[in-house]
């Protein structure tokens, strides 16, 4: 989920691997020429998710061993749980609902195409709605670690071949 720390804990992991680190929102940015919000706005969500899962095929096509940390909404389309069960190890960070709100509110919400121009209270219900439709899809990750901090050391031994 967003705000869950995905992007931090994958780099810290990926150089305790010795991976290399991939940011998938990152790289379709690179990859489209424009933001995520751009992307978003040119082709609704529906066109976002088909040019996010075009670019999660070519991540696993370009790097050998990467540790890859995808946007929220990734897992919760197509046939991507199954795509990321399939072509590597992967971990469902569980954040309380509390503390995704609490982490995202210190964030620039603009920049992130669900949640622009939300409220607090807003965010709140959105981030309790969206984590609960999400579950079913995060649940079918290999592990779970759930908590507000993780130990890398800890998630390392879940990847470390």
């Amino acid at each position: 989920m967003m705000g869950a720390g995905k992007t931090t804990l994958g780099r810290q992991l990926a150089e305790r691997l010795g991976y290399t680190f991939v940011d998938l929102d990152e790289y379709l940015e690179q990859r489209e020429g424009c933001s995520i919000a751009q992307l978003f706005a040119a082709g609704g969500q529906e066109g976002f998710r088909q040019k996010e899962r075009q670019a999660m095929e070519s991540v696993v096509q370009e790097f050998e061993q990467a540790v890859v940390a995808t946007g929220g909404g990734t897992p919760c389309f197509f046939d991507n749980m199954a795509f990321i069960n399939q072509h590597g190890t992967s971990i469902f960070l569980d954040v309380p609902s509390e503390e995704l709100t609490q982490r995202l509110l210190l964030t620039n919400l603009s920049q992130r195409p669900l949640l622009a121009q939300k409220s607090e209270e807003e965010l709140k219900d959105f981030i309790v709605k969206t984590l609960a439709e999400r579950l079913v899809f995060y649940k079918q990750a290999k592990y779970t670690v759930s908590g507000k901090r993780y130990n890398i050391g800890r998630l390392e031994s879940l990847v470390k071949p």
